[in-house]
């Protein structure tokens, strides 16, 4: 804008008229003006869609003085309600529910555990995958939760040791075991319920017991079977055999001496001198040696 300056005389006076003077006020004019307008309403209109998209995150992720959705910050630590999902690791010093509901740990694959030591190598693994459960370690163990902590079973490089009073197998197959076993009772389910057999059973080779004080094998309201394909022996190499009891042989053959002789149905058991066992017809004196014949027949 251009201003004209003028300078007043008194009538009378002679003095030289100054020329005229422009004076130009420096200023953003023009386009300049218009594009410093349109950038600062850019600016506004970037303020305000920010400050916008800022408030719609606080809504969705929720926001609140106390925490993040159900995630909320305590003097002991953070606290997660329902359910969550960490796609990276979680290191954590404690890791535990609620005292109303379980602890879940849920994977599409598997849940692994690693314990490190402070190189951060890894000392301990279990991982828990849809076929099996996996432990790697120098040795499991499981304790009770009594307050002298009784190990109930530990598995190390060299055994697996049960720590339980009773071990109780309820498959239909029983315990396979394929070396031997040390145990100082064996018994079978008891109950009407489940009352069933105690059966020891070796399908494809021998059965073997052996104890440094004797066997003892009871039954207590029932009778005791011994089947065999081949020989039952029966052997004491320091002792008797003693049958308590009475004794019935209902399969034993009878002697026969050549001569047809009258029984009474008393016979008596008589011994040949390869150990089997035959019957003669029972008298005043025993009749073994007359009815010996069968001894012959059966070498």
């Amino acid at each position: 804008m251009v201003r004209e300056q003028y300078t007043t005389t008194t009538p009378g006076t002679n003095l030289h008229r100054p020329e005229t003077q422009y004076v130009y006020n420096v200023g953003i004019y023009g386009w300049r003006k218009r594009c410093l307008y349109l950038f600062v309403l850019l600016l506004i209109i970037i303020l305000v869609v920010d400050l916008a998209l800022t408030i719609w995150i606080l809504k969705v992720m929720w926001f609140s003085p106390i925490g993040m959705g159900y995630l909320y910050v305590q003097s002991e630590g953070l606290r997660l309600e329902r359910e969550s999902e960490f796609l990276y690791p979680l290191y954590a010093k404690e890791v535990h529910s609620r005292k109303d509901s379980s602890l879940l740990l849920q994977s599409t694959h598997n849940v692994t555990l690693n314990a490190r030591n402070p190189d951060g190598n890894v000392t301990g693994r279990l991982s828990v995958g849809p076929d099996m459960v996996q432990f790697d370690g120098q040795e499991f163990q499981i304790k009770s939760m009594n307050p002298d902590g009784k190990p109930l079973f530990t598995v190390d490089e060299d055994e697996v040791a049960i720590g339980t009073d009773r071990l109780r197998v309820t498959g239909l197959e029983g315990a396979l075991c394929e070396h031997s076993i040390e145990t100082p009772l064996i018994k079978g389910v008891r109950g009407l319920d489940n009352a069933k057999e105690l059966r020891l059973e070796s399908p494809t080779r021998s059965l073997t017991m052996d104890a440094p004080r004797g066997i003892n094998i009871k039954a207590e309201s029932g009778t005791i079977t011994a089947l065999s394909h081949l020989d039952i022996k029966l052997q004491s190499s320091d002792s008797m055999l003693m049958l308590n009891a009475g004794l019935r042989l209902p399969k034993l053959p009878q002697g026969t001496s050549g001569d047809s002789e009258i029984s009474f149905g008393l016979y008596e058991v008589c011994v040949c001198t390869d150990g089997k066992l035959y019957l003669a017809v029972a008298d005043v004196v025993s009749t073994c040696l007359y009815y010996s014949r069968a001894c012959e027949l059966s070498s």
